[in-house]
């Protein structure tokens, strides 16, 4: 509809139009409810920030030099995690420039044949990207959600070109909300409860993010069988949209249009003071065992957003500072008893734990959420204004293109059940694909377990959290 006709609309109508669905109240009490992933419409039609189109942030930015992350359009097995990527620093123009096609072009780019790569300018944060323009902070406004004085200053931009995306992963701390500015992006969502067959990695390292081995979008079923088992969510967010994506959900995201930009800011969560000393004990058995195996090669295991490997000594300072300031915020408050320690407070009996015992415990958790969560999601009012991100279907996977698009063919992935096959080296794997070929009843007599392998068990996300349970008694006894 033109502006014309909408500016000769009765005045009541059009007011009526300018309404907000939801109070900020209300969304707040929808994010902090839901336990699935939702679109909200029509809540940020007058933030500016929904006029920041890639051309308009390269005026903006005037000539500032990003960093991008260069990765190969072709589809493989392998995820193509952000240790493998190349990386640049380009201005906005420059990607422009390089992202119309042109031929010839010469500066950061000229090595990136455009028809092959895409580039990704992504989690950078607003602070630093507009640290001599910080007005533009109010561009954006959290608060219409329910979050007072939550600006651009609590948030990230990204901004890539067709094919551009991020591993799959879950982030360890809060729950996301995700602002699409221009173009479409296509997001793959598994809940908590899949992680098992995500097949979960802390290599390459990186505070606060999950990887799975598994590329989502094309899977190897023979690695990873258990995938097959993972309930996909997917979802097309267009402009003017918002994604919640609530805390511990399994993530893909891709770009499906030329440029694409988004703006996301994670929302604290009363459970990220135990997550962050999950976080401390993954950081220093990984940096202890991956520095032990090989000092001088930190590039091939350490995420390029970690700056540096730290010492045992700081990390180990760095878990007693998370363990004291869980302390801190309970001190005066009841919850700890009613929720993280309420196991952990049960009188341990001498015997060792089974593993079917720790199972029975979690499964009941998980049980009593589950109840929680029935009873919240009763009163959410989904309809035009919040819709539902669904589980995929068979059938909706050929039907592309919609605004809130589904696709669901069963794909798994690659590393054998969930702590069952152990990985070998490239050389080992050859050798025993070739004597497989010969007999498949053939055992190798030598099973390689490398750091690596190690680590999937000793990080892995049940055990880090069973591990930081046991610290906090510890030191509540």
């Amino acid at each position: 509809m033109s502006f014309c006709s909408n500016f000769m609309k009765p005045l009541v109508e059009r007011t009526a139009e300018h309404v907000k669905p939801f109070t900020p109240e209300k969304a707040k009490e929808i994010i902090m409810s839901l336990q699935q992933p939702a679109v909200f419409c029509n809540m940020v039609f007058d933030w500016p920030a929904r006029n920041w189109t890639a051309k308009h942030l390269a005026e903006l930015l005037c000539g500032k030099q990003i960093r991008f992350r260069m990765g190969m359009k072709s589809t493989d097995t392998v995820p193509q995690f952000e240790t493998t990527c190349s990386y640049i620093e380009a201005t906005l123009e420059e990607f422009l420039t390089w992202n119309s096609d042109q031929s010839s072009i010469s500066g950061p780019f000229r090595d990136y044949d455009h028809s092959q790569f895409w580039a990704y300018a992504d989690y950078k944060y607003f602070i630093h990207l507009f640290e001599e323009k910080t007005d533009v902070f109010q561009d954006v406004i959290w608060s219409d959600f329910g979050f007072p004085g939550r600006t651009g200053r609590e948030s990230t931009l990204w901004i890539g070109s067709l094919g551009a995306h991020t591993p799959c992963h879950l982030d360890s701390y809060g729950c996301n909300l995700v602002f699409q500015v221009q173009g479409r992006k296509r997001w793959h969502l598994f809940p908590p409860e899949d992680t098992p067959f995500l097949y979960p990695t802390r290599i390459p390292y990186e505070e606060s993010s999950v990887f799975s081995k598994i590329s989502v979008v094309n899977p190897d079923l023979k690695r990873f069988p258990q995938f097959q088992k993972a309930q996909r969510h997917v979802v097309t967010l267009s402009p003017g949209q918002v994604l919640f994506v609530p805390r511990h959900w399994w993530h893909y995201v891709e770009s499906i249009d030329p440029i694409t930009v988004s703006i996301n800011s994670w929302i604290e969560l009363e459970e990220d003071h135990q997550a962050r000393i999950e976080e401390a004990i993954t950081r220093m058995l990984v940096c202890a065992l991956k520095t032990a195996e090989d000092p001088d090669n930190t590039k091939a295991w350490l995420n390029p957003t970690e700056v540096e490997v730290t010492s045992h000594e700081i990390n180990c300072h760095y878990l007693n500072g998370a363990v004291s300031a869980f302390f801190d915020h309970y001190r005066t408050s009841k919850v700890v008893e009613t929720q993280t320690l309420r196991i952990n407070r049960e009188p341990m009996k001498k015997e060792k734990l089974s593993e079917h015992n720790q199972m029975q415990v979690e499964q009941t958790c998980n049980q009593n959420l589950t109840k929680r969560s029935v009873k919240q999601e009763a009163a959410i009012p989904f309809g035009p204004d919040l819709v539902a991100v669904i589980p995929s279907s068979e059938e909706a996977s050929s039907e592309r293109g919609s605004e809130f698009e589904s696709e669901g063919k069963d794909f798994v992935d690659r590393d054998g059940e969930h702590f069952g096959k152990l990985h070998y080296r490239k050389s080992q794997q050859k050798m025993d694909k070739s004597e497989n070929a010969s007999n498949s009843t053939t055992v190798p007599s030598e099973t390689f377990i490398s750091t690596d392998d190690l680590l999937d068990c000793l990080v892995n996300p049940q055990v880090t959290r069973i591990v930081a349970q046991l610290l906090i008694q510890g030191r509540s006894l």
